[in-house]
């Protein structure tokens, strides 16, 4: 989970991390926040993760690994029902934030984060008066390149937890659902009940623990 080390450079001035995440919506597995800087060059054709093809995505996610810094955050189940989702969520950001920034040794210009919400002020780990208050992008993932980056490498590094998990408990169908409250996922929920990989707060599992 930490990043590698750009070798081809920032460029000139100071340099920006964009943060986005992937998993709030699902029904299983974890939520999972990528945070990246932008090196020379720059891959091209970045976008929201979710308006590329799933080949175009994995081919993008590891040119970003390749060239540029990066890291990711990753909340589990269990942290998700006691934080509940947006709380993991700021977590999961934190982390990605925190671990790029250690690992680079130093502090970045600004911290663009996909959405209409910081970590500041919601997570206590979020280092304000070293990091400053980050700056909230509404659509970012679509506007800001590093923000698309990081929406990019979340998107594929939880896809690949979930693919893991499906060889665990193939039932599910995880390995195309990834999670999310499909028919076939539900179908199985409702025949074998959730696993350890559910989010028993999310109403279709905790409707389910109560039968």
């Amino acid at each position: 989970m930490l990043a590698a080390t750009p070798e081809t450079g920032f460029g000139a001035g100071g340099f920006s991390i964009g943060v986005d995440e992937a998993g709030r919506g699902p029904l299983a597995g974890p939520v999972v926040a990528g945070a990246v800087v932008l090196c020379k060059p720059v891959p091209e054709g970045l976008n929201d993760s979710k308006k590329l093809s799933a080949k175009r995505r994995e081919i993008l996610d590891i040119s970003i690994r390749e060239s540029c810094a990066w890291a990711v955050g990753v909340v589990d189940v269990d942290a998700i029902d006691r934080l509940n989702i947006l709380g993991a969520t700021m977590l999961a950001m934190t982390q990605a934030v925190g671990r790029l920034i250690d690992l680079l040794d130093t502090l970045p210009e600004q911290i663009l984060i996909d959405g209409n919400l910081s970590p500041s002020g919601r997570c206590s780990d979020w280092k304000t008066d070293a990091w400053g208050k980050g700056t909230p992008i509404i659509g970012g993932d679509a506007l800001e390149p590093a923000i698309s980056a990081a929406s990019i490498v979340a998107k594929e590094w939880r896809d690949r937890m979930m693919v893991q998990a499906a060889a665990e408990y193939p039932a599910y169908g995880w390995d195309r659902n990834k999670g999310y409250g499909t028919k076939d996922h539900m179908s199985a929920l409702r025949e074998h009940g959730p696993t350890p990989h559910h989010r028993k707060s999310f109403a279709p599992v905790a409707q389910l623990t109560l039968i």
